[in-house]
């Protein structure tokens, strides 16, 4: 792994009237990193992404990409920067085939300004071989692909516009086993790409499968970031719940999770 982070948000602060949101979190992730970001609703997670997705402003501290300080005010600045999002909804449009949706608003174009369709089609084979060669009936409209289909054409649109930062929301919510082992096999080929993903998700079990490090909050506080390797879950649900690192809290009861 790189020693120079893709991602580093220092110091991040986000209020909403009286609600401190975020309180001075401080984040980092690597090249080909997984990091999942955990808490209960309300803990902050959500804002602290969609900061870095360029949804909210934060009222202060940093963000660096590849070390460069940045101002990401807007999606489009977020894009420009290679952060994509992948929204628990997908965000995408029912009605289209996977190149539809993979060029919507991104349309190519032939020499006399026609949309090329054959171009469309044989770029998205290209990419979604890349992440899940299983996946060929890409003309179909998305509304009939299974929710590891749908994953698949929403990261598709994600790296072939070269995101290297991916934020994505609960991917695996709603999706059955067979459907979270095909998200899986996606993370592992963008973490082999040297693409790096923050992991927001309410699923212990998921972020452990998937993650090289966790980072939980609480409140707007960030209780602490630590690798998977060397934390229990039980550890992680103790600073999910208590707001506490595993060291603090050793020796305190903790109700079992399934």
């Amino acid at each position: 792994m790189s020693t120079a982070p893709l991602v580093e948000m220092r110091d991040i602060h986000k209020r909403f009237g009286g609600v401190h949101a975020v309180r001075g979190v401080s984040v980092d992730l690597h090249p080909g990193e997984v990091v999942g970001v955990l808490g209960h609703n309300g803990a902050g997670k959500s804002v602290l992404m969609k900061i870095l997705s360029g949804a909210i402003a934060p009222d202060a501290g940093e963000i660096r990409i590849n070390g460069e300080k940045v101002e990401i005010e807007s999606p489009r600045d977020a894009q420009r920067h290679g952060i994509e999002t992948i929204y628990q909804t997908l965000a995408l449009a029912d009605n289209l085939d996977a190149p539809g949706n993979l060029f919507l608003g991104r349309e190519l174009l032939t020499r006399w300004g026609t949309l090329d369709d054959d171009a469309m089609e044989n770029e998205t084979r290209k990419v979604v071989r890349r992440l899940n060669p299983n996946f060929t009936n890409i003309k179909g409209a998305v509304r009939n692909m299974s929710g590891g289909q749908r994953q698949s054409v929403a990261i598709a649109r994600a790296i072939y516009f070269n995101a290297r930062i991916l934020i994505m929301d609960e991917p695996t919510a709603a999706l059955g086993p067979h459907e979270t082992r095909m998200v899986g096999e996606l993370v592992k080929q963008l973490k082999a790409e040297g693409i790096g993903i923050f992991l927001i998700s309410h699923d212990i079990h998921d972020v452990f499968d998937l993650a090289d490090r966790v980072s939980v909050l609480k409140n707007g506080n960030l209780v602490g970031t630590r690798r998977t390797t060397e934390v229990t879950k039980d550890q992680v649900l103790a600073m999910i719940i208590l707001g506490k690192l595993p060291e603090d809290s050793a020796g305190e009861e903790m109700p079992g999770f399934h």
